[in-house]
């Protein structure tokens, strides 16, 4: 008897052990659930006690990744792809026609990365207003908007003109200084566009931008545009650097209507040697004067004479092919991919680029014209004649714009040889389009 009322007592405490482990066991979950809901409540942001499983819906995940590609973003402006086509003919000419290919090349690639729809390569929020906002750059920033801002600062153009000092001979100049004066007249072309392009109704730091194309120095155009009418650069500096590469399609005919057959068939005197005292003192003259006189101009002609004198003291060759090939290289490369990049839809396709384009051209030629016009006004008093072909030179495009008066001298006459005689005026070209930046600087401010 005893024994069964041990065991009705035992099972009696099993039987409540196990009840109160179940209901343990039950409360237990409830939490665990509770907790685990209000975490993903908390993490979506939903504030209701209800939870909602997650469910993958295959259809609309599909439809949200196509949406994102950069196919549907075209397919929403069709803007993008006429500058994907524009960059395209870029490439064309660059390889194909090989018009300028070392900054073409890299200008068309910086055109196709920006506007590679979602690519988030460059923003032109980040220096919009003409100013760099370094505060949203900590907010995130593409890798073009940190190789532009060596544009904006003004580096790149400056090293590239370092470049080109370091493989300029100024012999012919110093041998025949009144090529100067050649040099010279051929800037009347950014002159007289800047006139005509206020006339036209753009703004005067607009105007000096576009101006600046007719002196075909890119360098000298992407400085002071960047410097005056920053959302401009794009397409003037496409348009500085074609019609350079169109050098000798668009030079010839100008050439020729203004010249007659005995004109072009003017012999001119070999030129005198040089001295390399003179070619050591030049640079830092002419550095010393225009500095002097133009403030605004000593960054570029500095550098300019700088790496010229690093030519021709002798003392310093490791530099001098330093600047003319590596540094003048990767610069090249960086300068490229980052105006190209600042072609964006929105600053390329409208009308002040059409403008731009047909302005630019036309300074070109009045730059061509009023060198050629200013050495057929010297013959008028001069005994030695100059062949006014050389004149045409005067435009910065060096060499090519010399090569083109060596071509069609020899249209004319075979065995005439103006090359030499040419370099002259187009290495004052270079110093002359550099003093017309720097004069509209200090007009414009």
């Amino acid at each position: 008897m005893k024994a069964l009322r041990l065991l009705c007592f035992v099972l009696t405490f099993a039987a409540s052990a196990l009840m109160a482990g179940t209901v343990w066991a039950e409360d237990s979950t409830a939490e665990v659930q509770t907790e685990q809901t209000a975490c993903a409540n908390a993490c979506n942001g939903v504030e209701s006690d209800e939870y909602i499983e997650p469910q993958l819906n295959i259809s609309e995940s599909l439809t949200d990744f196509v949406n994102s590609t950069g196919f549907a973003l075209i397919a929403e402006n069709w803007r993008i792809l006429v500058m994907l086509v524009i960059a395209c003919v870029l490439f064309y000419l660059a390889i194909v026609k090989q018009f300028e290919p070392l900054l073409l090349l890299p200008i068309a690639f910086g055109m196709l990365l920006t506007n590679l729809p979602g690519a988030g390569l460059y923003t032109p929020e980040l220096f919009a207003g003409g100013h760099v906002h370094w505060e949203e750059f900590a907010k995130g920033a593409g890798l073009i908007d940190y190789l532009y801002l060596g544009v904006k600062l003004g580096i790149y153009p400056c090293i590239i003109f370092i470049g080109v000092g370091a493989m300029t001979d100024f012999g012919p100049l110093l041998a025949n200084p009144k090529s100067l004066l050649l040099g010279a007249a051929a800037q009347l072309g950014i002159f007289a566009t800047y006139l005509g392009a206020i006339a036209l109704g753009f703004m005067p730091n607009e105007a000096a931008s576009i101006g600046i194309i007719g002196g075909a120095d890119g360098p000298t155009a992407i400085f002071l545009t960047t410097r005056l009418a920053p959302d401009l650069l794009g397409p003037i500096a496409v348009a500085a650097y074609s019609y350079m590469a169109l050098v000798p399609v668009i030079q010839p005919p100008i050439m020729r209507a203004l010249t007659t057959k005995a004109e072009r068939e003017i012999r001119m005197k070999q030129l005198r040697s040089v001295s390399k005292k003179e070619k050591v003192i030049f640079p830092i003259l002419v550095t010393m004067i225009v500095s002097l006189m133009l403030p605004s101009a000593a960054p570029l002609i500095g550098c300019l004479m700088l790496g010229n004198l690093m030519r021709e003291c002798g003392v310093v060759e490791r530099l001098s092919k330093t600047v003319q090939n590596e540094l003048m290289n990767i610069t090249t490369i960086m300068l490229g991919i980052s105006v190209g990049a600042t072609a964006t839809a929105d600053a390329f396709l409208n009308l002040k680029t059409l403008a731009i384009l047909c302005i630019g051209i036309l300074a070109f030629g009045l730059g061509t014209a009023g060198g050629v016009l200013l050495a057929k006004l010297m013959n008028v008093f001069s005994k030695e004649k100059i062949n006014p072909l050389i004149g045409s030179a005067g435009v910065s495009a060096v060499p090519m714009a010399a090569r083109v008066s060596q071509t069609v001298g020899q249209e004319a006459d075979p065995g005439n040889f103006l090359l030499m005689h040419a370099m002259g005026p187009n290495v004052a070209g270079v110093i002359g389009s550099a003093v017309a930046a720097g004069i509209l600087m200090s007009m414009l401010g």
